[in-house]
């Protein structure tokens, strides 16, 4: 079960990134696509221009502009800490 979801990690970074640019990273565009088709349900505002920028500027820790697919693992595990949180207190 790891393997098949840290493959499936590294499929859906590559969907999205390279179709602006370099192939390794996401740009502003690709990372509002990724937000809203891939983990729009668990962000509110995905198509809002600021939620986008705002992701963009925390994740960017090397501010070169893009994300890279170390800066986007770190949203996904932001947001799998966050779910789990919710769903332990959920339980309770």
């Amino acid at each position: 079960m790891t393997v098949r979801a840290m493959v499936d990690l590294i499929d859906v970074f590559h969907k999205y990134s390279g179709k602006e640019g370099d192939k390794y990273t996401l740009t502003k565009l690709e990372l509002k696509n990724l937000l809203k088709n891939e983990l729009g349900e668990f962000l509110e505002g995905p198509n809002d221009a600021c939620v986008v920028e705002k992701i963009m500027r925390e994740l960017d820790d090397n501010k070169d502009g893009v994300v890279d697919f170390q800066e986007f693992v770190g949203l996904v595990a932001a947001l799998t800490v966050a779910c789990n949180e919710f769903f332990k207190s959920d339980s309770s």
